[in-house]
């Protein structure tokens, strides 16, 4: 179905939590509504070169907004939790 990992893996959130759980070696992804957990782990290992132990899935759903007189809502997506292996990490460009 995928025949690029960067379909599945989207980008890597960097939240508040997400940096308070770099020190566990656990990663945030904003990833493909579709996708399962094998296919986030492969694409994962294949675009940062790193082996991973786990991935934990959530999907968050859209929140409703308003802009002046309309109503509307956000779109739902998913995001996965992905622990790595002891010793492997993601280098991160900081500006």
């Amino acid at each position: 179905m995928y025949t690029n990992p960067h379909d599945i893996v989207k980008s890597l959130l960097r939240t508040e939590k997400g940096t308070s759980l770099m020190v566990q070696n656990t990663y945030i992804f904003w990833v493909d509504r579709s996708a399962n957990k094998i296919q986030i782990k492969k694409a994962v290992e294949e675009v940062y070169k790193v082996d991973v132990r786990n991935v934990n899935t959530m999907k968050v759903k859209g929140k409703p907004k308003r802009v002046r007189h309309k109503l509307g809502k956000t779109s739902s997506w998913k995001k996965a939790m992905v622990t790595l292996k002891q010793g492997d990490t993601i280098e991160l460009a900081t500006t």
